[in-house]
């Protein structure tokens, strides 16, 4: 069983910067592409980034303009959200999702919460202003 585990929110002022990880456990392959996705209450989840566990490709939503970075160790099985600027906007719960995705079939749809099979708790981030 696949497991994701959230660490790293927290409260920060308007321009400040946090790093989100998602350790990784249960997994017996590098075919799981990672996402990140954020829900403030009363919103819809909605995508953050995206990154291909082979090759390293990444995405991103076009609101972010650059802000966030997605990364991953491939030694520790953990994928990283940089997040740099924060604005109040950016309060949400984040989760982290996995995808098991061996030939990058599904990549097309990385932006899209069905696409990810393996979900953590979130952790809850707070930008105060």
């Amino acid at each position: 069983q696949v497991q994701l585990v959230e660490s790293g929110g927290g409260l920060v002022q308007t321009g400040g910067s946090l790093r989100l990880s998602c350790a990784v456990s249960g997994r017996t392959s590098n075919w799981h592409d990672m996402g990140w996705f954020r829900q403030a209450p009363g919103m819809e989840r909605e995508f953050v980034a995206a990154i291909r566990w082979t090759g390293g490709s990444t995405a991103y939503a076009d609101y972010l303009k650059g802000r966030f970075t997605i990364a991953k160790e491939d030694a520790k099985n953990t994928a990283y959200l940089q997040m740099n600027s924060l604005k109040p906007e950016d309060t949400a719960v984040y989760f982290c999702a996995s995808a098991p995705d061996q030939l990058g079939i599904t990549w097309g749809a990385r932006s899209s919460p069905s696409r990810y099979t393996y979900w953590g708790q979130g952790t809850q981030v707070t930008v105060s202003s």
